[in-house]
């Protein structure tokens, strides 16, 4: 199985323009180190909120300037708000790909075990009316990455990998700096 930051490594081949919503705590970090951008969005704490701002934005600017919103989430996080799912579902933005990346813990508080063994993610999303496959070897997720940047429809995929957290640098951008310059790269086109 691939960890976290190769999964976020192969996804940084296939972006362009597209607005990214990266999970809380270590998977932004992973983030900004692979390729910091103004289009990433960091968050720093909120956890299990990151699929509710992604969808948000998804509704809203994004929407409006006909762009794909990202968000890359974890399985803890979506666990602790699976409401988020069932308002994906009835919304349907599309422009929107949650990718749930399913590590079985919680990394960024030091891989504690999720409820991922008793919860499949990808059937939680199909009950929501959610398009939702379940990827685990490199080749289908580079192949599914591929097809889905130009894809107008709401989906979810939950991408099984290892835990394990990337010695990256703390991001040293303030919270208010990548929140401004994130709605600057909104607003600007």
């Amino acid at each position: 199985m691939l960890t976290r930051y190769q999964v976020l490594k192969i996804l940084m081949e296939y972006v362009t323009d597209e607005y990214i919503i990266s999970n809380i705590g270590i998977p932004s970090k992973e983030l900004h180190d692979i390729n910091d951008r103004s289009e990433n969005f960091y968050m720093l704490g909120s956890m299990g909120l990151a699929s509710s701002i992604g969808l948000g934005l998804a509704l809203g600017k994004a929407y409006e300037n006909d762009k794909k919103t990202i968000v890359i989430d974890g399985d803890g996080s979506v666990l602790m708000n699976m409401g988020s799912l069932s308002t994906i579902g009835y919304t349907k933005p599309k422009n929107m790909l949650l990718i749930i990346i399913d590590n079985c813990a919680y990394g960024s508080t030091g891989n504690q075990s999720t409820q991922c063994i008793s919860t499949d993610l990808e059937m939680v999303a199909k009950g929501c009316k959610i398009d939702a496959k379940t990827l685990v070897k490199e080749k289908e997720i580079r192949k599914t990455f591929s097809e889905l940047m130009n894809e107008k429809e709401t989906k979810t995929l939950v991408i099984k990998t290892r835990p394990h957290n990337e010695k990256v640098k703390n991001i040293e951008l303030e919270p208010v700096v990548i929140k401004e310059r994130f709605m600057d790269a909104v607003t600007s086109k």
